[in-house]
């Protein structure tokens, strides 16, 4: 059964009372802890993390804090009110701008050091964003599954790795496992599952890296951790899973199986 989650969500599933809840929601409501915690209340075991890791890893900033904390590499950023990027460079560019609550590169602005002054953001983003010092570098990303760092998939794309590179088909090419030295490869591998945990999170997770290859693994870094992986036929985590022998039908009954609340 598949339940589109509108305003009477809470509703459909007090009704139906599913044995497991398979959560393939994305960004606010689905991934940042709100259904999480419905399922909590209405006792109905759930895939992927709980209420407070898909709270931390949904916020950008808190996120990088728990990273800091737990000894790994990330850029520095600054939480701003949009008017104030608007009106002048908050750090000097290239720089990223992007809601510090949201996923699949929705509402991104990238500033370049040749640009002729601050970004104009669009109505529609909040009233305050993270704006973060630009990563030069190759997109590479590790799922972990459990305690199991899969593998490292360098992200080949024309230009930024926006939504349509994420889910058109044909958006991005995938190299996996990536062909970088193994030094950048462990690290990826050591770093995701240390982000998981880190967290808090269960279930599978997808940590998401830039790699300066002019800086060896100094120059290496975090962008963030998805506690919801995309599971389309363009997504990353099934094609790590697939490369590592794990099928996309046993990557999801290890998911269902692994379901549970209050964790």
């Amino acid at each position: 059964m598949e339940l589109d989650a509108g305003a009477d969500l809470p509703a459909r599933l007090a009704a139906e009372m599913p044995a497991v809840v398979f959560n393939a929601l994305h960004g606010r409501w689905g991934e940042d802890g709100c259904v999480q915690g419905l399922l909590e209340w209405l006792r109905i075991p759930y895939t992927h993390s709980g209420v407070l890791a898909s709270a931390l890893a949904l916020d950008k900033q808190r996120t990088k804090d728990a990273f800091v904390a737990a000894g790994l590499p990330v850029v520095k950023s600054v939480i701003a009110n949009a008017a104030d990027v608007r009106a002048g460079h908050v750090m000097p560019p290239p720089y990223v701008v992007k809601p510090n609550n949201e996923g699949s590169s929705v509402g991104i602005y990238l500033v370049h050091d040749a640009g002729n002054g601050p970004p104009q953001l669009s109505d529609d983003m909040p009233d305050t964003v993270m704006v973060e010092a630009f990563a030069p570098g190759r997109e590479m990303t590790t799922t972990v599954m459990g305690d199991r760092a899969l593998t490292v998939t360098d992200i080949l794309t024309d230009g930024w790795y926006d939504y349509d590179a994420k889910y058109k088909p044909g958006g991005s090419r995938h190299v996996v496992p990536a062909d970088i030295p193994a030094e950048i490869f462990d690290a990826c591998m050591d770093y995701a599952l240390r982000a998981h945990r880190a967290l808090g999170c269960r279930g599978i997770s997808r940590t998401d890296f830039r790699w300066d290859e002019s800086r060896g693994l100094d120059g290496l870094i975090l962008l963030e951790t998805n506690t919801q992986p995309g599971m389309t036929p363009t997504s990353l985590s099934p094609e790590q899973a697939e490369k590592v022998g794990i099928p996309f039908g046993t990557l999801c009954r290890w998911l269902v199986e692994d379901a549970s609340c209050a964790r």
